[in-house]
C-alpha cells in the first residue's frame, strides 16, 4: 500500500506530506485546491509521462517521493526481474528539473522511466473518467472477462498460434503472384544474374585498377625513376654501381683486419650490403621490364573500370554487395521456380494452422462464455446494491472472424429500465449510472487484482443522495483488504472514510501554496459541514455529527 508521499514543487503545492493508512481514504477540499495535483503527483511517481510543465513557478526543479509497504507476490516478481533489493518495501523517487531532466531511483538504484511505470503498475490502480469511456468501446470489453477468467495462458497458446497461421498465409499470397508477373519477375531476376555472371567479379579488382590506371598514366616518370635507381646500384658501361663498390670497400678492409681488427665488423656490413643490393639489382630490372607495356593495357583497364562503375550503380557500391546482390538474386530465382512446391506446403501447413487455431479459440470462448455469465451476474449484484436494482447488465457474445484476440465479439449491454431491451452502454448509460457501473465492474474484478493500491478519482460524477450514500459503503468494503484512496466532492462518500485528508489552498506574499491535513473528528465534523452547505452553521455542523454517527453503525454491519 501507498504509506507515505512527499511532494516538493510540484504545480502549486511547494511541500506537501501524506500519510496514507490501509482501508479507505478520502480526500476532500475546495475546488481547484490541489486534489488533481495530489493525484499527478502520484501518477509521477509511477513512471506516467509528466513534463517540466508540473514545476511550481520559479522552482529549479520538482520531486515526488512515495513509499510502498506490504508489498505482494506481484511486486516481489518485477523487483526480482529489475534485480533490485526488496524487504516488502518499495522506495520510489522521481525528480524533474526545469531543463527536463528526469530521474527515477527505486530502493536508491536508478531505473528508466518505462521500467518505472511497469512497477508502478503493479502497485497502483487509478480508476478515473477514462476508466467510464473505456465501457463506451466494446472492444474493451473482452479484456474485462479475460481478467476474471485468467486466460493468460490460454490467450498465449492462442495468439502463438495465430501469429504462425498469419505468417504462413502471408507467404503463401506472395508465391500466389499471377502468372505474368511471375514471368516478368524472372527474366528480370534472369538479366542480372547474366550480367553480373559475366563481369566475373573480384573483390578488390576496382582499387586494383585504379592503382594500374595511376600508374600506366605516370609511367614515363616512374621508368625514368627506375632507370636511375638501376644505374645507381648496378653500374653502367662507364661506372660501377653501388653494389660493386660497396664490395670494393669491404675487400679492402678485408686486407687490413689483420693491423686492425676493429674494422672486421665493417667490412662485414659492407660484404653483406654488397651482396643485398645484388640481390635487388632482379627486382630493379623486371619492374623497368614490365613498364614497356602494350599502348592498349591503358585503354582495356579504364574500360573494365568503366564495367565495374555501371555495375556498381545498379548491383552495390563494393564488388562484396554486387556478389551479395547476384545470390540473392539467385536464391529469389530458385525460390520463385520452386514456388509451386513451396506453396502445397505452405497450404498444407496453413490447414494445420487453422485447425489449431481455431482450437485455441473454442477453448478462449468456452472460458469466456463462463466468465460472461458469472460477471453478469455479479455485476448485477454489485448494481442492485447500488441502487440501480432495475439495471440488466447483459454480456453479449457473437462469432467473429479470427483476430489477436480470437474469435469473439463481445459487447456489454444493459437496460437502465424494466422492461426495455438491452442495449450498448453508450446509448444508455448516464453519467451516475457509468460511475456506479464501473465501481460495479471494478468490485467484481477485485479478487483477480494482485494490486494492493486502488485509487479512485471521483468516482462520484452523477451519483446523489441514497445512490451516493452506496457507493460509500460499496469503496469502505471494497477497502476491507487492501487500500482504497478516493478523490470526493460527496459527504456521503467522506464520512465512510477510514482516514479522511483535507486538501486546501491559501495565498501568502502573492503566492499560492497547497496544504494536506488530516483530520480528527471535529475536523472531519467542520468538512463535512462545509461540503453539505458551503457555509459551516451550528445546525450543519449537527447534521455532519449524525452522518459521522450512521457511517460508524454502518461500518460495524
Amino acid at each position: 500500500m501507498l504509506a507515505e508521499l512527499k511532494i516538493d514543487n510540484v504545480a502549486i503545492i511547494e511541500h506537501a506530506q501524506l500519510s496514507l493508512s490501509r482501508g479507505f481514504n478520502v480526500l476532500t477540499g475546495e475546488t481547484g485546491a490541489g486534489k488533481s495535483i495530489i493525484l499527478d503527483a502520484i501518477n509521477m511517481a509511477l513512471g506516467e509521462r509528466t513534463s517540466r510543465e508540473i514545476l511550481r513557478s520559479g522552482a529549479d526543479s520538482a520531486e515526488v517521493t512515495a513509499l510502498f509497504t506490504d508489498c505482494g507476490r506481484a511486486v516481489r516478481q518485477i523487483m526480482a526481474d529489475l534485480e533490485l533489493d526488496f524487504d516488502g518495501e518499495v522506495l520510489i523517487r522521481r525528480r524533474i528539473t526545469a531543463d527536463g531532466r528526469n530521474t527515477c531511483r527505486v530502493n536508491g538504484c536508478p531505473l528508466t522511466v518505462s521500467m518505472l511505470r511497469t512497477l508502478g503498475g503493479a502497485l497502483v490502480n487509478i480508476h478515473g473518467q477514462h476508466d467510464s469511456q473505456a465501457l463506451f468501446q466494446p472492444e474493451n470489453h473482452v479484456k474485462y472477462l479475460d481478467a476474471l477468467a485468467e486466460n493468460g495462458d490460454l490467450l498465449d497458446a492462442y495468439r502463438t498460434s495465430y501469429r504462425a497461421l498469419r505468417k504462413a498465409e502471408k507467404e503463401l499470397a506472395q508465391l500466389q503472384t499471377d502468372e505474368s508477373e511471375k514471368a516478368r519477375r524472372l527474366d528480370l531476376l534472369q538479366y542480372q544474374i547474366d550480367e553480373l555472371t559475366e563481369a566475373d567479379l573480384r573483390v578488390g579488382e576496382r582499387d586494383e585498377l585504379q592503382n594500374r590506371i595511376a600508374l600506366y598514366r605516370n609511367s614515363a616518370a616512374v621508368l625514368r625513376a627506375l632507370q636511375r635507381a638501376y644505374a645507381a646500384v648496378a653500374g653502367d658501361d662507364e661506372t660501377d654501381g653501388a653494389s660493386a663498390l660497396l664490395g670494393e670497400a669491404a675487400d679492402a678492409l678485408y686486407e687490413t683486419t689483420d693491423y686492425f681488427d676493429h674494422l672486421r665488423p665493417a667490412a662485414e656490413f659492407l660484404e653483406s650490403a654488397s651482396l643485398e643490393a645484388r640481390e635487388y639489382i632482379s627486382d630493379i630490372r623486371d619492374a623497368v621490364e614490365s613498364l614497356d607495356m602494350d599502348p592498349r593495357a591503358l585503354a582495356e583497364a579504364e574500360e573494365r573500370l568503366d564495367v565495374l562503375y555501371r555495375l556498381s550503380r545498379k548491383y552495390g557500391e563494393t564488388e562484396e554487395e554486387m556478389l551479395a546482390f547476384l545470390e540473392s538474386a539467385q536464391a529469389e530465382v530458385d525460390l520463385l521456380e520452386s514456388a509451386d512446391e513451396r506453396a502445397a506446403a505452405l497450404e498444407r501447413e496453413i490447414k494445420k494452422l487453422c485447425a489449431e487455431t481455431r482450437r485455441h479459440a473454442d477453448a478462449l470462448t468456452q472460458s469466456r462464455i463462463e466468465a460472461g455469465r458469472s460477471f453478469g451476474e455479479g455485476v448485477c449484484r454489485e448494481l442492485e446494491f447500488l441502487d440501480m436494482p432495475s439495471v440488466r447488465f447483459v454480456v453479449q457474445r457473437e462469432d467473429a472472424p479470427l483476430s489477436a484476440s480470437g474469435a469473439d465479439k463481445i459487447e456489454f449491454l444493459i437496460s437502465a429500465n424494466a422492461g426495455e431491451a438491452p442495449r450498448p452502454i453508450v446509448k444508455i448509460a448516464s453519467g451516475g449510472e457509468l460511475s456506479r457501473i464501473m465501481l460495479a465492474i471494478k468490485n467484481v474484478l477485485s479478487d483477480c487484482d494482485d494490486v494492493d493500491t486502488l485509487i479512485f478519482d471521483e468516482i462520484d460524477t452523477g451519483v446523489s443522495g441514497r445512490a451516493a450514500q452506496k457507493v460509500g459503503y460499496k469503496l469502505f468494503e471494497t477497502a476491507a483488504d487492501r487500500q482504497v484512496i478516493c478523490v470526493t466532492h460527496l459527504s456521503q462518500i467522506a464520512v465512510m472514510a477510514d482516514t479522511h485528508l483535507l486538501i486546501s489552498k491559501s495565498v501568502r506574499d502573492g503566492k499560492t501554496y497547497t496544504a494536506v491535513q488530516e483530520l480528527d473528528l471535529e475536523g472531519r465534523k467542520q468538512e463535512i459541514a462545509r461540503i453539505n452547505g458551503g457555509t459551516v452553521t451550528p445546525l450543519q455542523l449537527q447534521n455532519a455529527e449524525e452522518m459521522l454517527q450512521n457511517a460508524a453503525q454502518m461500518k460495524r454491519r
